[in-house]
């Protein structure tokens, strides 16, 4: 029976394809299958061969799926039947039976799975599924176990954590090459050959006959269900019809690659076979179904761009020989110079349209495509062919589990990587068209993370099927479609191209899946190697990473604001991130030893080259374009890390790997004009460009990317400054930040290029710039441990953390073959060093507040260091934060009880290749600098905080702590032409220069400046301190001590540095001289409505250091030098390396240390002190005896409080009883006595609520009072009528205001206005009544300056409750109510003058020459001072509270008559109407005063007409 079965087969082949078999044969495929295989084994088995493929052909037929689909879905709409699943289920029955010889199926599986081999687990698993990954037993990070596995195995103790998979992912339980042996669970141990039984030659001889033409028949359906859409995108409908048609088929293999190693083999043998897939392919024949097939496999091929091998001469296209790198290095070494047009066949530009203000895309030259890599794909096997449509319909979830299934079989894993490496092209091309990119690039993560995490597998396939050469073009070609013209610099004739950032490839990070591969492969030591040392490849992977140089540029707004916040700046960090930064990392993790020179050699020589022509393509010299900023520089972020590597672990001398000295001068430009550009944001100046500008700031220094990006510029910055002239350096950074026009010790200047409300911030940022500079040790000298130790405090400092956020705040380890954190083994022992755990607690309503870390009191003690908080803050309120806990441990602690400045902490040694950093505390630019904010601060300059002067104190003391051991109070004698600052200082050395006394300085003023008015100094000799000092100079320092200092440009020595270096080094002298200056960068004086004054100053940086102790002592005379008592602190000193206190400390200890260092300072600082007055020392007390003075100065300021309140109430009754007299008998307007005894007229002083300082009001720091302005027209309301008014309750009964105040006045003023003058009819009338000002207060003073800082730090705070900081709105800081405004106090006594005297005894001809005299009178206008200022902007506050139609009366809009009537007319209603407040003798008629003053000219020719003078 079983013959006759097999023979009706045979016989059944002639007939058609589409037919199922015979009926009868279909109840006996058992007998049939039997039959067959008893053929097969058969010495000649070419006739059951035959036989086998004529069934075959039969049952598994190319057409059937689809036309059966096509016949169900009719069916289903003629209300029939049946579906598209039962012909394919016949013939996945009739292959069961085949593969099980005759005999059961399940009963073939349980046999087949018994002759498995395989010792790796392979388990694969898709998203959202639960897995294991212990980094103790992993070698590569992207290793993964199933529950299964890792519960069998032995992970006691070990550093492991459970996730959910959001891409899919497959169990590496008994791979070596991936994870350590000892972590293999019992069933994966590696057996030994001869426990695996040998597998009967019958059991799968059917499968290697059945499998291949099942699987070929797959591959047909494949081909016949794609039909090539007119976009050539295939639609998802489409796609997921004939996925789930074929979802059987797939599953059936899926289920064979379960059986064991056994059957994989067998499928290995299948896929791979070359003959069986030739024979099958090419032997169309008169098939009309085999033809079709093959022209939609053509037809597929060349819609993808791809081309078939026997079409390559028609293209002229050339294999590679094998061996030789398929990269050009000389076409693409000009690839980022050379631009093409747009590609208008761009697969990118399907749509042909372009978005309004997008930017024309450019494409690199043609001529450098390796078209061998991107367009040429040959299949010689069913798997690449496979594979070729698992990208074609984008990675089915069934067909990737399948392929993933069989790669614990070590052939097929070789196999398959080849044949994806080969198709790397197409799955690029394929990820760019999709539209489910994101679903995509899962599953080819899901795939590649299984093949390249395999080191021995990776090395193999690079030197094979060079692996590196096809990544590195397909990255650099994918990115090629959106590439665009860069506009930094020289915006016009700039030839560099940048990624758009606003491209969904970048958007979206479609990219991701190809970087991760790369990072991968570059994890694998023998690979990097690889790549180090092919310097094509390097060449192209550094024009790739110039792709990014200068992406996402900023251009700052100066007139309104952008209308259209771009996001563009997550793409742009996200891509230099992890297609730059990681692959960096990658290749430094091999670059630890000393025989690996030579790739950081390799590397900084490329890198080099790709900075060179970076700076030729955009044009640049010398000078940043004003308002750019990029925070993406790749290049010089790789040029630093190596540099970094070079010298920390390889020993590489420096020099050795840097450039000459012009280099060094660019390469420094745009990371510190990152740095300038940080402290504008920061001071508000790119406010119109949105908060996406402030966004980009602080992810440049978020943990998560500061390693990568801050770290290394402030590194970069190091090196060269280094290097580099410090002259010209320190003028460089000043001039970088706009500050350069307020070092000036002019008590005026005008800045050409920063708005006088950014000085101080600025000028804060440069400093503090500095102090990181010079300070900061990440990659200076210290060990990894030592950096974890310093993240760790710093972020402790700023709050509490739980465990898993100081992870998270942490830098991440750079390194991705670790994918652990640096020194993660002792992550928990430094944690458990530096901080204390406070459990967890429950908190009233019943939640559990999370177990948080905190530091212990000896890190507060020794180790806070400011300067790590500072680099590592993103908001600025944590600086605060940290300063505060600081605070409040020294006060709890009992170490210092005051308001203590930042630690000073001394710093660990530098490594002996950058000892030229410390250069820059030793030169004469940056001692100028020093000594004229200390001259300002001393002067009380504005624009000069408390944080300028801590950082300049912080400056002189790291110099002092940095300077020669010995020093020679012998100068030597200036050489070489003089400079301006030669004229200032006769050396370099800091020790020295404080002492130096400087006379006379030459500034450049304006020409309204208090120091234009004086005269010429008739001498301006030396001033003494000593015949010794005197007598022991050298006769050059005496020349230049007797003149005057020059001025000093910054600007213009940083220049002439500039091009004293650039005509050294070059051979083309001729050339160099190239200024590319932009006139907003002018040096100071260079405006013509400047004059040079001579300014006598009489001081040096000793002398202001000791005045300035006793300006904030508050007392005269208060530093007595300690030594004088105890010599032994000067023999011994005692100086720690971590100093608590406030600015008084920091000053003491500098001038300590100052007199340690020389014997000539400490003389000096001996006849300072006693030519001021004769010090006396302080007398020693008792802690009994200072308990008892403590109390008695209690009671004595308590005693002066309560003489301060009495004085007040008794001015406030007298002011109550003048104003309740009778004022209609104005002869009997007498000042009431009062019988108390009158108190001591004396000067006002006000309580600041911010810096608790108290003090009188002062014209160059004024205090005002926290008020709240308000429009009101509650005075309009008021009638002359006393007869009550009816509230109406009909529609007839109405109230008509026209007796109340506002219309009775409205009508005078229209009514004069009709017959008069306009002028002469706003002054004699008031307005207010209706759109008045009301005016509360709390009561609560403070300082003017302090109130500024105090609205800086809220416009910095990212949370504000309710208020807009912008518009000047506020809480008062002590007792929080809400205010808008600060009205200034005028300076003079707490005792009210009666200022407001009614001369109504005088008659007409008396008031008009009192009014004559009063127009005479303003001749000179007063000094601009900071109250008048604060007065004009309180006028401005009161004239903006209410609106402008309450405001604006004149027939002429805009005149200055209309603020003139608003102002006294305001006034004068307050003090008619009521009675009259301190607030208004002090505050309001001192404002209208300045008012007057101001408007004196205006008075004098619209005052002329007196005729309504009586009335006003």
């Amino acid at each position: 029976m079983a013959a006759a079965a097999a023979a009706a087969a045979v016989g059944g082949s002639q007939s058609s394809q589409a037919e199922l078999p015979a009926p009868g044969l279909a109840l006996d495929k058992a007998a049939t299958a039997a039959h067959l295989k008893a053929a097969l084994s058969r010495p000649d088995n070419r006739a059951g061969a035959e036989e086998l493929q004529a069934l075959l052909e039969r049952v598994l037929s190319a057409e059937r799926p689809l036309a059966a689909a096509a016949d169900g879905e009719e069916a289903a709409a003629a209300g029939g039947g049946g579906g598209p699943g039962a012909a394919e289920e016949e013939a996945l029955e009739w292959c069961k039976c085949l593969l099980a010889g005759g005999g059961g199926y399940d009963e073939f599986c349980a046999a087949v799975r018994a002759y498995d081999p395989a010792a790796l687990c392979g388990l694969v698993w898709t998203a959202n599924f639960v897995a294991y990954r212990c980094r103790t037993c992993g070698i590569s990070p992207c290793m993964s176990l199933c529950a299964e596995c890792f519960h069998q195995g032995d992970h006691t103790g070990h550093d492991f954590n459970m996730f959910r998979s959001q891409a899919g992912g497959a169990c590496d339980c008994g791979d070596s090459n991936v994870m350590r042996e000892s972590g293999f669970c019992k069933r994966h141990q590696i057996k030994s050959s001869s426990n695996i039984p040998c597998v009967p030659k019958d059991l799968l001889m059917m499968s290697e006959f059945v499998l291949p033409r099942f699987i070929f028949c797959l591959i047909q359906y494949l081909r016949e269900g794609y039909n090539e859409p007119a976009a050539d995108v295939p639609s998802e409908k489409d796609l997921n019809k004939v996925l789930q048609l074929l979802e059987p088929q797939i599953s059936f293999l899926e289920d064979l690659t379960k059986m064991g190693g056994a059957m994989r083999s067998v499928l290995t043998q299948v896929l791979t076979n070359q003959q069986n897939y030739k024979d099958l392919t090419s032997g169309l024949g008169e098939n009309a179904c085999a033809k079709k097939s093959h022209e939609k496999y053509l037809i597929a091929l060349k819609s993808s761009g791809l081309t078939y091998p026997e079409d390559k001469l028609v293209y002229g296209i050339q294999e590679p020989s094998a061996g030789t790198s398929t990269l050009a290095v000389q076409g693409f070494a000009g690839a980022t110079g050379t631009l093409g047009q747009l590609d208008s066949s761009d697969e990118e530009d399907q749509d042909g349209s372009q978005g309004l203000g997008k930017r024309k895309r450019v494409k690199l030259s043609s001529n450098t495509k390796d078209q061998s890599i991107m367009d040429v794909l040959k299949h010689k096997s069913f798997l690449e062919e496979l594979l070729f449509w698992t990208i074609k319909y984008e990675f089915p979830q069934k067909m990737v589990t399948f392929l993933l299934n069989m790669l614990p079989d070590q052939e097929y894993k070789v196999a398959f990587t080849k044949t994806f490496v080969q198709h790397y092209a197409f799955i690029m091309k394929t990820l760019k068209k999709s539209h489910e990119s994101d679903t995509m690039s899962n599953r080819i993560v899901h795939i590649s993370v299984q093949l390249f995490s395999n080191e021995e597998l990776a090395r193999q396939v690079t030197e094979e099927c060079q692996l590196l050469d096809i990544m590195v073009t397909v990255l650099l070609y994918m990115m090629e479609s959106c590439l665009i013209k860069s506009e930094l610099q020289d915006e016009e004739n700039s030839l560099h191209v940048v990624v758009n950032c606003g491209e969904a490839l970048l958007k979206n990070n479609t990219y991701w899946p190809l970087v991760s591969d790369f990072i991968n492969i570059l994890s694998h030591q023998s690979v990097a190697k690889r790549f180090l040392e092919d310097h094509g490849l390097l060449v192209t992977w550094m024009n790739f990473v110039s792709f990014f140089q200068g992406m996402n540029l900023n251009k700052r707004e100066l007139n309104e604001h952008v209308e259209f916040e771009s996001q563009t700046y997550y793409a742009a960090f996200a891509a230099e991130l992890e297609a730059c930064a990681q692959p960096m990392w990658g290749l430094l993790s091999h670059c630890k030893v000393r025989e690996t020179q030579e790739y950081t050699r390799n590397v900084v020589r490329y890198c080099l080259e790709a900075l060179q022509d970076w700076f030729d393509a955009i044009n640049f010299v010398d000078e940043p374009a004003p308002n750019q900023v990029t925070f993406h520089l790749p290049l010089h972020r790789y040029y630093a890390m190596f540099l970094s590597k070079a010298v920390k672990c390889q020993e590489l001398d420096l020099d050795s790997v840097l450039p000459d000295q012009e280099m060094l001068m660019k390469l420094m430009i745009h990371p510190l004009q990152i740095q300038a550009s940080l402290a504008e944001i920061h001071s508000n100046m790119w406010v119109r460009n949105g908060l996406q500008i402030k966004g980009q700031a602080m992810t440049y220094v978020q943990s998560h990317f500061c390693n990568s990006m801050i770290d290394p510029d402030i590194y970069l910055l190091q090196v060269c400054a280094s290097r580099l002239d410090p002259d010209y350096f320190i003028s460089s950074v000043f001039e970088r930040f706009k500050v350069v026009d307020l070092l000036t010790m002019a008590s005026q200047h005008q800045n050409t290029v920063l708005d006088a409300e950014h000085e101080r911030s600025m000028l804060e940022g440069a400093l503090t710039f500095l102090v990181i500079l010079l300070s900061l040790r990440l990659h200076l000298g210290m060990s990894d441990d030592e950096i974890l130790r310093a993240e760790m405090v710093a972020q402790l400092c700023m709050n509490d953390r739980t465990h898993s956020s100081l992870l998270d705040l942490i830098p991440e380890n750079p390194n991705p073959k670790s994918g652990i954190i640096p020194g993660s083994y002792s992550f928990e022992s430094v944690l458990s060093a530096v901080a204390d755990f406070k459990a967890p607690v429950f908190e009233p309503g019943g939640s559990m507040q999370q177990g948080m870390y905190t530091p212990k009191a000896e890190v507060w003690d020794q180790e806070f260091d400011p300067v790590m908080v500072i680099l590592r803050t993103v908001y600025r309120r944590d600086v605060q934060s940290a300063m505060d806990r600081y605070t409040a441990f020294l006060k709890q602690s009992g170490k210092f009880p005051g308001n203590p400045w930042p630690p000073y902490k001394k710093r660990t040694p530098l490594h002996p290749s950058y000892k030229g950093l410390m250069r820059l505390l030793h030169c004469k630019t940056l001692h100028i600098v020093l000594f004229t904010l200390l001259y300002k601060i001393l002067m009380d300059h504005q624009n000069l905080s408390e944080h300028v002067l801590c950082m300049v104190l912080y400056l002189i003391e790291l110099g002092l702590e940095n300077s020669a051991e010995e020093e020679s109070d012998e100068e030597a004698s200036v050489c070489g032409p003089e400079r301006c600052h030669d004229s200032w200082f006769p050396g370099s050395n800091l020790v020295s220069n404080m002492r130096h006394f400087i006379n006379y300085v030459r500034v450049r003023v304006p020409e309204t400046a208090p120091e234009v008015k004086r005269d010429s100094p008739a001498s301006t000799s030396s001033d003494s301190l000593g015949s010794l000092q005197s007598s022991r100079r050298p006769k050059v320092l005496q020349r230049e001590n007797s003149g005057t200092a020059q001025v000093f440009s910054l600007v213009a020595e940083r220049r002439k540095k500039f091009q004293e270096i650039i005509n050294r080094s070059s051979s083309e002298a001729n050339q160099v001289v190239r200024p590319k200056t932009s006139n907003k960068w002018s040096a100071p004086g260079s405006a013509p409505q400047l004059t040079t004054a001579i300014l006598e100053i009489k001081e040096s940086i000793l002398s202001l250091l000791i005045k300035l102790h006793h300006k904030l002592s508050g007392k005269q005379n208060s530093y007595y030098p300690a030594w004088l008592d105890d010599i032994e602190i000067l023999i011994q000193p005692e100086i720690p390396k971590y100093s608590h206190g406030d600015g008084i400390t920091a000053v003491e200890r500098i001038l300590l240390k100052a007199a340690l260092q020389s014997r000539m300072n400490k003389r000096i600082i001996e006849e300072i002190c006693r030519k001021v007055t004769p010090p006396v020392p302080p007398k020693k007390v008792t802690a009994a005896e200072k308990k008892t003075l403590d109390k008695e100065e209690r009671r004595q300021k308590a005693r002066e409080r309560q003489q301060k309140l009495l004085a007040e109430f008794a001015s406030r009754q007298k002011s109550f009883m003048e104003t309740a007299m009778d004022v209609d008998s104005p002869e009997n307007d007498i000042p009431m006595e009062i019988t108390a005894a009158e108190p001591q007229i004396s000067e006002a002083v006000y309580d600041c609520v911010i810096c608790g300082q108290s003090g009188p009001s002062s014209e160059d720091r004024p205090t005002g009072l926290v008020v709240l302005l308000q429009a009101s027209s509650v005075l309009g309301q008021c009638r002359d009528n006393i007869e009550p008014k009816k509230l109406p309750i009909t529609e007839e009964e109405q109230i008509y205001p026209w007796d109340t105040c506002a219309a009775v006045h409205d009508v005078r003023l229209s009514l004069l206005q009709r017959y008069f003058k306009d002028s002469s009819c706003l002054l004699a009338v008031s307005i207010g009544w209706e759109g008045g000002v009301y005016v509360q207060t709390c009561g609560h003073t403070l300082h003017i300056d302090c109130h500024k800082s105090y609205m800086e730090s809220l416009r910095n705070d990212q949370v504000l409750q309710g208020f807009s900081v912008d518009k000047g709105e506020f809480t008062c800081p002590l007792c929080r109510q809400f205010a808008n405004s600060v009205l200034p106090c005028y300076p003079g006594s707490n005792v009210e003058n009666n200022l407001w005297q009614r001369p109504s005894n005088k008659n007409i001809q008396d008031l008009i020459k009192e009014v004559e005299e009063l127009q005479g009178r303003p001749g000179a206008f007063p000094s601009e001072t900071n109250l008048s200022k604060e007065m004009e902007s309180v006028m401005k506050d009161i004239k903006n509270t209410t609106q402008k139609k309450y405001r604006d009366y004149s027939k002429t809009p805009g005149s200055p008559d209309n603020d003139f009537l608003f102002m006294y007319s305001v006034a004068r209603l307050g003090n008619r109407r009521f009675v009259k407040t301190k607030c208004i003798d002090l505050i309001y008629i001192p404002l209208m005063k300045e008012h007057m003053l101001v408007s004196a000219r205006f008075l004098s020719t619209n005052m002329k007409s007196l005729s309504l003078l009586p009335c006003w």
